[in-house]
């Protein structure tokens, strides 16, 4: 009995600790949009520049950058609430797979807006990631077949299905193309960290 009880309280002390760590760094990532936007509107919106620029090389560095950006506040708070909402989902299974996903999105999302959004635009805002994170969630149960995963991406279509849909509809001002490849850079970041994914082995 003895041997017993330290081992559960080292696996709660454990799940605890990967939660705290996803929360955590969900809380920095909401935290530098925050700051950046406070500072971009100190500074007139000349942090703006550092969006994606369309098939400009010196726009790649928007991939990284973009997603910390936006068109003011109101932009950046229609944002958070989803982010934080489905992000925090993800960072349930701990901050290294929440960076996972975020790197993903941003990188594959990034690239995919880059090569197919009009010429001479900048792309700013985290409606990539928060893209990114749902398709994330509805295709992860998927792939891993389980039942409470597949469950939770249900409710996120239920909730979130029809705004997703209409985001993917072009409009003047609205990205399409980061929220599409958002999205299918979501899929594959459930696609590439399945639990059940074979491995290959190295000799």
């Amino acid at each position: 009995m003895s041997s017993q009880t330290p081992a559960k309280r080292t696996g709660r002390t454990v799940d605890t600790a990967r939660i705290g760590s996803g929360l955590k760094l969900l809380a920095v990532l909401v935290g530098l949009m925050w700051l950046s936007e406070i500072v971009d509107t100190a500074m007139h919106g000349a942090l703006d520049q550092y969006g994606i620029i369309a098939r400009d090389p010196e726009g790649l560095v928007g991939i990284v950058t973009a997603p910390f950006l936006h068109l003011g506040f109101g932009h950046l708070i229609s944002n958070t609430l989803p982010l934080v909402t489905l992000g925090a989902l993800i960072a349930i299974s701990g901050a290294v797979r929440l960076f996972a996903v975020t790197a993903l999105v941003t990188t594959v999302g990034g690239l995919g807006t880059w090569l197919i959004s009009p010429p001479n635009t900048i792309t700013i805002g985290a409606s990539g990631l928060v893209f990114g994170y749902a398709a994330y969630l509805i295709a992860r149960g998927i792939f891993n077949r389980r039942l409470g995963q597949v469950l939770v991406g249900v409710l996120v279509v239920l909730v979130w299905g029809s705004a997703l849909l209409g985001g993917l509809l072009p409009q003047d001002g609205i990205s399409w193309q980061g929220h599409l490849f958002g999205a299918i850079a979501g899929v594959l970041a459930a696609w590439v960290l399945a639990d059940d994914r074979p491995k290959v082995k190295v000799k």
